[in-house]
């Protein structure tokens, strides 16, 4: 296998590509693409973390109760954003900058 630095080199990689989505993006789809990216890299760092040192049944419980977690809060924000959508009839957050309370 390779080093763990290589693996988390490759996670630092993709969280700042994830949060360079959240920063750059104005549209509601992409900032959770970006956050979706960002929680991946999460994922594969707990998992490389986990094979290094050997716990990889702790890690995988571990991962999965993030996902089941991730996956419920993703289906709430993609309930909110079809709402938001249906409301303002744009998908721009400084649209939505006005859709308070």
């Amino acid at each position: 296998m390779g080093s763990p630095v290589m693996y988390m080199s490759f996670v630092g990689l993709l969280f700042f590509i994830g949060l360079y989505c959240l920063f750059a993006s104005r549209n509601i789809i992409k900032l959770l693409i970006g956050l979706e990216i960002m929680a991946k890299s999460v994922v594969l760092s707990f998992v490389t973390a986990g094979y290094f040192r050997g716990e990889t049944f702790l890690t995988q419980s571990y991962v999965i109760t993030f996902i089941v977690v991730e996956v419920s809060l993703v289906a709430v924000a993609l309930a909110l954003v079809i709402n938001a959508y249906r409301s303002t009839g744009s998908l721009d957050i400084q649209k939505l900058a006005r859709w308070k309370g």
